[in-house]
């Protein structure tokens, strides 16, 4: 019978663990790579050597689809005995695996001295290592990934044909004698390769800034004493950092994980996961106004041996770029960066791939950048067709959908550059050749017509003789929920800095009845103006005046002729719905942060505040119909009496309460029974609790994120979905 396994079957081992299964029960035939899918042939019974194989899956290894049809007859598989035979092409389809932490077996072979392996740090197995950041094309084999130059040692020969190794067909097997090296660069480009790892620690010892090579990128490092002098050198002031711990007992130094924390830290996909701070001043430091710390767990070998060579616990990690662009491949572009070092390998980066970045939510688990480790994966899409969206502006993703399947990028960026851009067409056309979508029935791109991604929407939609769908900003936001919710409509509150409104205003705290073709308005914050454009989002001292200012003012953040020329702009400046904005607007008039060096800055600065309040009384909610009134709960915060914490709590608590009332009025009107909850303000723990709490006390059910980004890192899924939907997918 023939059998054709869909899913993550490629890069795994599952292969080989087929074939020990297939020599185990006596069966005859053969497994093969098949483009994104692998075809077995067996005798026998075919549906016991199913079952059989799903309990023995390798730890990698994902079923997603199995079929059984006739295949070559019994005396033919009889005479083949049980082999591996050579890939071939296929048909498209997607089925690498993501980069996966180093396993406790590499590292016991690392950490023994009488091992061959002792110390390389490019040890891993089927079990383990870089994938989606070396593969460059399926099916997976040696000669399409960055080890094809590394031609395997005898030793390792054997391994990789020895059915009783866990090397069996691994393609990235490798050993100090054949595979690649890590070096210290000079700045002449010389290359010293005597125990570079250790001299790398010893100059992190001497309060050196390094940069360090990974699997899909760089990071910049340093030790935390030395992070005020980083802080100087990068010219990033307040923006937090990310911390690699050496351990899980190391992080009890500086943030205090849940257990839901604990298992993401430890997973294999080891991304950032943003913890409860424990409060000292070098916490302060590293994430300086924030309650919460980003840290992670070593993954790659060479950071095992790092910290084998270190004395600290900790050191600062993060993305090696220069601001605004992604982060560096080359060895010139990282001599560019100034730092004090570099350690670099010569095994080539297919796939630039940042650190995920998340937090806790209850049981779920907020995206707040979706990279490393989680890509590639799919969900599931009721829409036939081939669908590209290109995201909007700043937490860029893009997403491709393909036979009823949805597929996010790796983590992107911001597209103030031509980089990140170009970074964004490369990682949709990686996704593209794999798939083999060759022709696209749809396009979407945001309604933002200063958006620069919507030129390769354009460019691409020309190709392929087709019109771009401008997706609505919240709509995308909402569709990209009810994709990831598997519902038909919900009534979505979408909260975020700003998008772009279909009257031309800057939307941002938005109730919509949505579903994946189209949406309604149907309650939103009352309008605000940004009083200089752009400018009051950096001097969020602006938003604060005009809040006030809408209803008698009193605030005397500038001098008389300022004020006075800002009383004026007021009915010219473009108005905002923003809940992010009126959360800029609280934590400065609080003092708690009154201007942003940074992308969302106060209104992060503002959180920890909202988690310590307990009054939520001081201000409560004012309708203007299907309109809430921020300005006169802004005075109802201005004129109260009590903790600052308190203010902060019930001023926000207020707006989620408004919001959340318009938004349960509306289904039960619609009969619907679910309220979502999306966009980046989401990402506030207060907020998301009190949302939940309110629409699960109305008898509805909450619907919140856990397989997208809940910020503009799923703008690209909705739109897929909603270009796709409206061109008849």
């Amino acid at each position: 019978m023939r059998i054709t396994v869909r899913g993550v079957v490629q890069g795994v081992g599952f292969r080989p663990t087929v074939h020990r299964l297939a020599r185990s029960m006596g069966l005859h035939g053969y497994v093969q790579n098949n483009g994104s899918n692998v075809v077995i042939e067996v005798d026998g019974d075919a549906g016991e050597f199913v079952r059989r194989l799903k309990s023995a899956l390798p730890p990698l290894a994902r079923l997603d689809q199995v079929e059984i049809a006739p295949g070559l007859p019994d005396a033919d598989l009889l005479a083949m005995g049980f082999s591996i035979v050579p890939s071939q092409q296929g048909t498209g389809g997607v089925g690498i695996p993501n980069d996966t932490a180093v396993c406790d077996s590499c590292l016991r072979e690392m950490f023994d001295p009488f091992n061959r392996r002792y110390l390389y740090p490019f040890t891993n197995c089927t079990d383990c290592g870089a994938r989606f950041t070396i593969i460059e094309d399926l099916p997976y084999d040696r000669q399409k990934t960055s080890m094809h130059p590394f031609p395997m040692c005898p030793e390792c020969q054997m391994e990789y044909g020895d059915p009783d190794d866990r090397r069996f067909h691994h393609q990235t097997v490798t050993c100090p004698v054949c595979g690649p090296r890590y070096y210290l660069l000079g700045g002449e480009g010389e290359r010293d390769y005597e125990d570079p790892i250790s001299k790398f620690a010893s100059g992190l010892h001497a309060g050196y800034i390094g940069v360090a090579k990974s699997w899909g990128g760089m990071h910049l490092c340093c030790t935390l004493d030395r992070l005020s002098h980083m802080r100087e050198w990068y010219r990033r002031r307040e923006k937090p950092f990310a911390i690699m711990v050496r351990d899980l007992k190391a992080l009890e130094r500086y943030g205090t994980p849940s257990a839901h924390d604990v298992e993401l830290l430890v997973s294999s996909h080891r991304p950032i996961v943003l913890v409860p701070k424990v409060d000292s001043e070098v916490t302060e430091l590293v994430a300086p106004g924030l309650d919460t710390i980003g840290a992670f767990l070593p993954y790659t070998s060479m950071q095992h041996l790092l910290f084998h060579h270190l004395k600290d616990d900790a050191l600062v990690m993060t993305s090696a770029n220069v601001p605004g662009e992604p982060m560096v491949l080359r060895e010139t572009d990282a001599l560019a960066l100034g730092a004090d070092m570099y350690l670099m390998h010569d095994r080539r980066i297919v796939n630039r791939c940042d650190d995920s970045v998340l937090r806790s939510f209850h049981d779920r688990t907020y995206f707040v950048r979706k990279s490393r480790g989680h890509i590639p994966s799919h969900i599931d899409l009721p829409l036939k067709g081939v669908a590209v969206g290109v995201g909007a502006q700043e937490g860029l993703a893009g997403a491709l959908s393909f036979e009823g399947r949805l597929y996010a990028t790796q983590y992107i960026g911001d597209a103030t550059s031509p980089g990140v851009l170009e970074f964004l067409e490369e990682s949709l056309n990686y996704l593209r050749r794999l798939l083999g979508a060759d022709r696209l029935d749809a396009i979407g791109m945001d309604m933002h017509p200063g958006h620069s991604t919507r030129r390769l929407a354009k460019r691409w939609a020309e190709e392929n003789g087709i019109e771009p769908v401008e997706v609505q900003h919240h709509h995308a936001h909402a569709a990209a929920l009810l994709v990831e919710s598997k519902l038909d409509e919900m009534v979505a509150i979408t909260i975020d800095g700003t998008g772009y409104g279909d009257d031309g205003a800057a939307w941002g705290g938005e109730v919509l009845l949505a579903d994946l073709r189209d949406y309604r308005r149907v309650g939103h914050l009352r309008e605000v103006p940004l009083l200089g454009g752009e400018k009051a989002v950096y001097d969020v001292r602006r938003i604060a005046f005009a809040l006030a200012e809408m209803t008698g003012g009193g605030l005397d953040y500038f001098n008389e002729r300022e004020r006075e020329l800002f009383r004026k702009m007021m009915p010219r400046s473009g108005p905002s719905t923003s809940f992010g904005r009126v959360l800029d607007a609280v934590s400065c008039y609080l003092d708690i942060c009154q201007s942003r060096s940074y992308d969302g800055e106060p209104a992060m600065k503002l959180e920890r505040w909202l988690n310590e309040a307990r009054d939520l009384s001081l201000v409560t909610a004012v309708r203007l119909g299907n309109v809430i009134d921020t300005p006169a709960m802004f005075r109802q915060m201005m004129e109260s009496r009590g903790s600052r914490a308190d203010r902060a709590g019930s001023m926000v608590h207020a707006m989620v309460r408004g919001l959340v009332d318009i938004a349960v009025e509306r289904a039960e009107d619609e009969g619907l029974e679910h309220v979502g909850l999306t966009g980046g303000v989401s990402y506030n723990r207060a907020i998301s609790e009190w949302a939940k709490e309110m629409v699960e006390a109305s008898g509805l059910r909450f619907v919140c994120h856990g397989l997208t980004p809940n910020g503009d890192g799923c703008i690209s899924t909705g739109q897929c979905a909603v270009s796709l939907s409206r061109t008849g997918g």
